[in-house]
């Protein structure tokens, strides 16, 4: 009975918007995985994929309950083993030379198979934003040398995404370290120390960039270099090449039209576009489901982030406005760079979009991000600030 009244309760105190938000998303993403990923599945077992993603749809709301259940200052006694661990996964992920499409981000363990990558995001999120709230009254103090604590910051904050760098993962480099500059950005370190630790990490990067040129000869690979072409992709020089891609999702998207083309009736899906049911998954949406449900997909991301905003401007804690805000930026990213390269607005550069992408770790990632959220917003209703 305890126990029940404890769940009871943990659900009455968290955001219902952002709940209902994560629930509806999944579930579509789930189930549209079952008709997106048919040309790829055994044609003998057309749920294939709809079944490995169900395993971590159960790891991650298991995962977000331990989370909900436990206030976020308790989860900070984990960190050391949680960032250590990523950091030697991300090293394994290097120099087992496990490569997948160009990247060698993966690490196989027998019948496991994961993305060090993506478990490190909610990580560092959380780690710099307990960094934030333990140094904040450090930093506000312009008497004490500061030089120490923003080593450890900028550590903690860039050396996995510099890991990630070398695997070759572009598109995940950039969203692990937009979301930390942000989170920088919007820390409690006064804006003169902000410009000043920027120069210093921007010369050092520098460096970076030419000692790594230096030893490899070259910064992107001929894969990385040739996405950067991305203007105009249904050209005659780019379709068979480049553009291949992109053009078939503008192609899928105007077929779907305001309604679309019906459930598993989607054209593009066979072979036109090349695993449907990862990175280009919202082409296949519009053209199965048209642009009305493409345009919702959107708006109840846009309502998502705007609410995981919205709580960080009321967080009791340091700690738990950088959570939100750093969540809040890590699903943006996606999107952005998702949807982005899908329009050809940026390159294309293989980013998951969120709930909808086939792939277990990323899913996991994003469940743990919004259960910390949603724990940041239990802890600031039981302080009953509102």
């Amino acid at each position: 009975m305890g126990e029940t009244m404890k769940v009871k309760k943990i659900f009455e105190d968290c955001d219902k918007v952002l709940l209902i938000s994560t629930i509806v998303l999944c579930l579509f993403g789930l189930f549209n995985i079952v008709t997106v990923s048919s040309q790829e599945a055994s044609s003998s077992n057309i749920y294939f994929y709809f079944f490995r993603q169900l395993i971590f749809v159960v790891a991650g709301v298991f995962l977000t309950a331990v989370i909900m259940t436990r206030p976020i200052k308790n989860l900070y006694k984990y960190l050391l083993i949680l960032f250590g661990g990523c950091v030697f996964f991300n090293i394994y992920a290097i120099l087992s030379g496990a490569v997948t499409r160009g990247a060698s981000n993966w690490v196989n363990l027998g019948p496991i198979s994961f993305q060090p990558s993506e478990l490190s995001k909610p990580v560092i999120i959380l780690t710099t934003a307990f960094l934030f709230e333990r140094f904040a009254k450090i930093f506000k103090n312009p008497r004490i040398d500061h030089t120490k604590h923003f080593v450890i910051i900028f550590t903690v904050g860039l050396l996995i995404p510099m890991l990630v760098f070398l695997q070759k993962d572009i598109g995940t480099f950039t969203i692990l370290t937009g979301t930390f500059l942000m989170m920088f950005i919007f820390s409690p370190i006064s804006n003169k120390e902000k410009l000043k630790m920027g120069k210093i990490v921007g010369v050092l990067a520098l460096v970076l960039v030419l000692v790594y040129v230096l030893v490899k000869g070259t910064l992107l690979t001929d894969a990385q270099r040739s996405r950067l072409d991305y203007f105009d992709p249904c050209s005659s020089e780019k379709f068979s090449g480049s553009g291949f891609q992109v053009c078939n999702a503008f192609i899928a998207i105007n077929r779907g039209g305001l309604t679309g083309a019906g459930i598993g009736n989607s054209t593009q899906k066979y072979s036109y576009i090349p695993e449907p049911h990862t990175d280009m998954v919202f082409a296949i949406i519009s053209e199965e489901y048209g642009f009305v449900v493409g345009v919702v997909i959107l708006l109840i991301y846009a309502l998502m982030i705007v609410r995981i905003l919205n709580l960080a401007t009321y967080a009791t804690s340091i700690s738990g406005r950088f959570i939100c805000i750093g969540v809040a930026t890590y699903m943006f990213l996606h999107i952005f760079i998702n949807l982005g390269g899908l329009f050809a607005v940026i390159p294309l550069t293989g980013v998951p979009l969120p709930f909808l992408s086939y792939g277990g770790s990323f899913l996991v990632s994003l469940l743990v991000a919004l259960a910390l959220v949603q724990r940041v917003h239990i802890d600031t209703k039981r302080t009953k600030v509102f």
